[in-house]
């Protein structure tokens, strides 16, 4: 049904802390990942691969290394807004099931890109797609997502032997969940609340617009 799609997209959450750890299905990560391929690529390059960690030790190493990036973040924060960040949780690493760290290659399709010679980043959108299709699949087998953004890709590429140049753009938490929260987390902590479609809107061409918080 048309409603099922709006469905999963107003329900899709960025996951955290309600991660079950429960096991996957074979069948059931081979759909996502299946759905995550299916995304459009500019020139059909599809430059995106996809590493499923479950190794526990690889995945304590890359929580180590966020939670260093996470106190280096507060670091910089008054004390109000370090006290509200405090009380957000910015990774699910060790209580998922497992992760997917997915990778562009700026030189799959190549040396020339149909549809890319003038958006160098028409690539690493497609990448971005390919993203989307995983948590919405994901989503609609009522599992969690969480994309993990504190690390730096320098780390990511050592720890995991990717080779340069091609680069990390997300670890992906992914698992069974208890819930997903009516409310996303950054709003419901009071970090920054959403703003309404009408202001995104323009007619034409650029107008300006009030500012929102």
């Amino acid at each position: 049904m048309i409603s099922d799609i709006y469905d999963v997209i107003h329900r899709r959450r960025d996951v955290r802390s309600q991660f079950t750890g429960e096991p996957i299905t074979a069948d059931a990560l081979d759909r996502i990942l299946t759905a995550a391929h299916a995304a459009p690529s500019v020139g059909l390059s599809q430059p995106w691969d996809f590493i499923v960690i479950r190794d526990r030790g690889l995945r304590e190493s890359f929580h180590r290394h966020v939670q260093a990036e996470r106190d280096t973040f507060a670091a910089g924060l008054d004390a109000e807004a370090r006290d509200r960040f405090s009380r957000i949780e910015i990774d699910g690493v060790l209580e998922s099931t497992l992760s997917i760290v997915v990778t562009y290659d700026a030189d799959r399709g190549g040396p020339t890109v149909l549809g890319r010679h003038t958006i160098a980043d028409a690539g690493l959108y497609s990448v971005c797609l390919a993203i989307q299709n995983l948590w919405l699949a994901a989503t609609a087998e009522h599992f969690g997502v969480g994309w993990v953004s504190f690390y730096r890709e320098q780390f990511l590429q050592k720890l995991l032997d990717i080779p340069t140049p091609i680069r990390p753009v997300a670890w992906l938490c992914l698992g069974p969940i208890t819930h997903l929260q009516p409310v996303p987390d950054l709003e419901r902590h009071g970090w920054r609340q959403r703003r309404s479609l009408q202001t995104a809107i323009h007619s034409n061409r650029w107008s300006p617009r009030p500012a929102t918080t």
